[in-house]
């Protein structure tokens, strides 16, 4: 799946937060990991959206999160400070697009594009209130995203795992949090991960019987033989 990585706006609302790579984000080689680093987007959406004041009940989710690392340059370690660069690029009826850039001093190092959806109360989807369009329009600029999210195949040359769901993977909508699932490409990755895509055709909930398939670029978690979720990255050479 191709992903536009669009520039940051001229104009609108842009917020940025400082966070630091800690013990629960690196790995063994003191890298930030791709699900910490997934951490670190949902928490600069969340507080963005504090941010705005707007008290409308509104619960995000993420369907689609792509990833793009910049070659070249020094990736985060145990320690290392961040910046966080955050905007919204688009939107369409029910859906919006978020962009975020990770910065070390003023060097971006990755660049991140995630595709959520707006909940009511009770957990349904609800379409784009004109509270978010007021905050967040002019830095859209007009563009439109598309929300489809395309159905996946199964490879047969993926080795199948069991991938057990754990209490501490839900989350608020009581489903297994985005990041976890960023887990099952650090589980199947041979190095550290240049770029990905990871979508969510379903949600995981407790209870599910979840197996993992995983080849040496993707991977597809299962219930049943429905894919729930599936991505596909590439690892520096």
């Amino acid at each position: 799946m191709d992903i536009e990585f669009t520039p940051p706006p001229p104009t609108g609302r842009r917020f940025r937060q400082r966070a630091q790579v800690h013990l629960a984000d690196a790995g063994p080689d003191g890298r930030l990991r791709v699900d910490g680093l997934v951490r670190f987007l949902q928490d600069v959406a969340t507080d963005d959206w504090s941010d705005t004041g707007v008290r409308d009940g509104t619960t995000w989710v993420v369907r689609r999160t792509a990833l793009r690392l910049v070659e070249g340059e020094h990736w985060p370690m145990l320690n290392t400070a961040v910046i966080l660069d955050t905007w919204c690029s688009g939107s369409g009826a029910a859906w919006a697009e978020r962009r975020t850039d990770l910065l070390i001093d003023d060097t971006v190092v990755a660049h991140a594009s995630a595709l959520w959806v707006p909940l009511d109360p009770q957990g349904r989807p609800r379409r784009i209130s004109p509270a978010f369009q007021q905050v967040y329009a002019e830095a859209a600029q007009g563009r439109k995203v598309s929300g489809r999210i395309r159905s996946p195949g199964l490879p047969n040359d993926a080795v199948i795992t069991p991938w057990a769901l754990r209490k501490a993977d839900l989350d608020i909508v009581d489903h297994v949090n985005n990041a976890v699932a960023w887990a099952a490409i650090v589980e199947a990755a041979s190095g550290p991960v240049a770029s990905a895509v990871l979508l969510h055709h379903a949600p995981l909930v407790a209870g599910d019987q979840v197996e993992l398939h995983a080849t040496d670029s993707g991977v597809w978690l299962t219930v049943a033989g429905e894919v729930r979720v599936s991505a596909r990255f590439r690892t520096f050479r």
